[in-house]
C-alpha cells in the first residue's frame, strides 16, 4: 500500500533448535532449570540449538542425553514453532522422545538439572502450573496431548 516502516529484530543465527518432549513408563520427564530472565527456576521440556550437521532427530538425541540421561530408539516430529516472528526469525522443532533407554552425555549446563516426572492422566495440570509458563513447552504439551488422543489414550 505504499507505507513505509521502519522494524527492527533479532539477527537469528540461522540455526534452528529442538525442544523434546520425553515419554517414559506413562510419564512425560520434564526438566528445570534456570530462567535468568526470570530470575527464577522453570519447568520445561529439555531443548537446544541443533549442531552444524546435525539432523533435528541427532540434536534431540544428544539433548536428550545431555539434559535428561537418556537416549531414544523413537522419535517423531510435532510440529515446527516459532516465536514472536515479528521479531525473531528462529525456529524450535518440537520432537516426541520414546523407548528411551539410560545414556549420558556431558552437556554445557552450569548446573545439574532437575529431573521430574508427570503422569500422562495429569497432562492438563501442566497449563496452569506456575513454574511451566513457557510459550513453547505449552504449544509442544498440546501438541503431545493431540498425537496421545489419537492413539487412543485419552478418551
Amino acid at each position: 500500500n505504499g507505507a513505509k516502516r521502519v522494524y527492527e529484530r533479532m539477527r537469528s543465527s540461522g540455526r534452528e533448535a529442538v525442544m523434546i518432549v520425553p515419554i517414559i513408563d506413562d510419564h512425560l520427564i520434564l526438566i528445570q532449570e534456570y530462567a535468568v530472565a526470570l530470575e527464577t527456576y522453570e519447568l520445561g521440556f529439555p531443548k537446544g540449538l541443533i549442531d552444524p550437521g546435525e539432523t533435528p532427530f541427532e540434536a534431540a538425541n544428544r539433548e536428550l542425553k545431555e539434559e535428561v540421561g537418556f537416549g531414544a530408539n523413537q522419535l517423531e516430529t510435532l510440529g515446527k514453532l516459532t516465536m514472536a516472528p515479528s521479531y525473531f526469525s528462529s525456529q524450535m522443532n518440537i520432537v516426541v522422545a520414546e523407548g528411551l533407554y539410560p545414556e549420558q552425555l556431558e552437556g554445557d549446563e552450569p548446573e545439574p538439572m532437575r529431573v521430574d516426572k508427570v503422569d500422562l492422566r495429569e497432562l492438563s495440570s501442566l497449563a496452569t502450573h506456575p513454574q511451566f509458563s513457557e510459550g513453547r513447552a505449552l504449544a509442544a504439551l498440546y501438541l503431545v496431548r493431540d498425537l496421545l488422543t489419537q492413539r487412543g489414550l485419552f478418551a
